[in-house]
């Protein structure tokens, strides 16, 4: 069993399932209400769990009733939390997640406690025992010692940046990764930059309804999407990078992991809500190839 430390943001989400998506000062109605846990790293580490790896969760939450029920839930999951921070006086990271019927989403957040941890939260002795480290939208200086030490004990980095790449240099963190997952528009911005240019380094290029991508050196594979029907988009790219991360673990070449991960994917959009939980028999009955 692979040990995978996840480390990045730990939410509690409320999702509002609406009509549609409204423009400005226009008007949307609510035809549901659903809470459960979310953030990108803890959303990871639960897919991993149940695809047979052993998942450590690195970050913060508050000191509220929220705290206990994403330990509790993640726990269930099969996630070790013990190094999950506690801020003192701060209140655990709430997202609001509108939803269209498309399954399109619109994301509203408070700042909450889940940047309050930092790479001196996770023991050294914890990474000499893992195989892989994968990294979400922390603070990049953060992202960059966890990386910095991973690659030292000679552990394989992963990075998703999330929708904060625009917003913060996560330069450096990216030479430091062995797998970096953006989605087309991110790619695109990224490569013109000149800062995904390594022999050794995959990046992975989710494309939504055109399925994904792994392009390395002058090399692509590619893998087409599941054809299943959207309810919710929140947390479909986290499982696709768990999928991917547990498939390589697990020896897969890249068009598989692309399968994969792509099964992830699709069996993540199919019901509401950021938490999804994911089994190898599920992969196979999604699995496009």
């Amino acid at each position: 069993m692979s040990r995978v430390v996840c480390a990045g943001h730990v939410n509690w989400d409320v999702t509002l399932r609406v009509d549609r998506l409204p423009a400005p000062d226009g008007e949307a109605v609510i035809g549901g209400q659903a809470e459960s846990g979310g953030g990108s790293a803890a959303n990871t580490a639960a897919v991993l769990a149940g695809l047979d790896c052993d998942p450590l969760l690195l970050g913060s939450v508050g000191e509220d009733r929220y705290a206990e029920r994403t330990r509790r839930e993640l726990t269930a999951a099969g996630v070790d939390c013990s190094h999950v921070q506690t801020a003192a006086g701060e209140a655990t990271t709430i997202k609001y997640l509108v939803v269209d019927e498309d399954g399109e989403v619109m994301v509203l957040a408070n700042d909450g406690a889940n940047e309050a941890f930092t790479a001196d939260d996770l023991p050294e002795s914890t990474l000499s025992g893992a195989e892989h480290l994968h990294l979400t939208s922390q603070r990049p200086e953060t992202a960059l010692a966890l990386a910095e030490a991973a690659n030292t004990a000679g552990l394989s980095v992963s990075l998703d940046p999330g929708r904060r790449l625009d917003r913060r240099d996560y330069g450096a963190v990216l030479a430091c990764a062995d797998v970096v997952f953006l989605n087309a528009r991110e790619a695109d911005t990224v490569e013109a930059d000149g800062e995904l240019r390594a022999d050794d380094r995959l990046t992975v290029v989710k494309q939504g309804d055109d399925g994904a991508e792994v392009r390395w050196d002058d090399n692509v594979a590619s893998q087409p999407a599941c054809d299943v029907e959207v309810v919710d988009t929140t947390g479909a790219g986290d499982a696709f990078a768990a999928g991917f991360i547990a498939a390589r673990l697990d020896g897969a070449d890249h068009g598989a992991a692309l399968a994969v991960a792509n099964a992830c994917g699709a069996i993540a959009v199919q019901t509401v809500g950021a938490r999804t939980t994911v089994s190898w028999d599920d992969v196979e009955s999604h699995r496009t190839t």
